[in-house]
């Protein structure tokens, strides 16, 4: 991706979110010299932060998803069972723009509806070898009341519903009727380890650096902060 186009995506995703009320932190407005010189920890080291990703495809529009890491714990905390074990993020699903099929190894997650059009959500179980089993009975948590699809069934949240995902569970989503203001609550994100996906694909999008970034993302931290190639 462009990092012209990586801006504009920004602009536009921070004014729908505030469209329906969403403050963001204030550190993600941050220039990048202010964060190259700050480096807090709890920010740079957890990575917080906007995530702008095509998957690798170049085609955000069809395949891609706006993100925002607000909060999150560490991968210590997890071991310990104690501590910082939650994350948070707020992220954007286009109409018809796919989050392509995958599932956490560790990763528990709550996925909101927080406004906007439908969020559909394709799901499968688990197959014993972690792949995709195409015939099992798929289960989920809807907000307590457990809900079961066949496999490769379509649940479709209205705005304020949401699902409970458990380590394991397949699934790609979508935005329908519109674009959609995604909440997630979640056990400790690592995006670095912790999405399997189906296809071959990668989990961050290279960056073309034709202007200047209005703000870093967390995929360019090892970059532009630590000056790692």
């Amino acid at each position: 991706m462009k990092r012209s186009r990586v801006n504009e995506i920004i602009r536009e995703g921070d004014a729908f979110i505030r469209s329906f009320g969403y403050i963001m932190p204030p550190f993600a407005y941050w220039t990048p010299d202010e964060l190259r010189t700050r480096r807090p920890d709890g920010i740079v080291g957890a990575r917080l932060g906007w995530d702008i990703t095509d998957f690798g495809q170049e085609k955000f529009d069809e395949f891609g998803l706006f993100l925002f890491t607000v909060r999150n714990g560490r991968q210590e905390d997890l071991a310990s069972g104690k501590g910082m074990l939650y994350a948070e993020k707020i992220m954007i699903s286009r109409k018809d723009q796919i989050s392509p099929m995958h599932r956490h190894i560790v990763k528990a997650e709550d996925i909101i509806n927080r406004g906007g059009g439908k969020l559909v959500l394709e799901l499968f179980m688990p197959a014993e070898d972690g792949g995709i089993d195409r015939h099992k009975e798929v289960t989920v948590p809807t907000d307590g009341v457990v809900r079961k699809l066949p496999a490769g069934g379509l649940l479709k949240l209205d705005p304020g519903e949401s699902v409970t995902l458990l380590p394991g569970v397949w699934h790609a989503f979508w935005g329908e009727g519109g674009d959609v203001l995604i909440g997630e609550v979640s056990t400790v994100n690592d995006d670095l380890s912790d999405n399997i996906f189906d296809q071959p694909i990668g989990r961050f999008s290279s960056i073309e650096e034709d202007e200047a970034p209005l703000h870093l993302l967390v995929s360019d931290y090892d970059k532009h902060i630590f000056g790692k190639v």
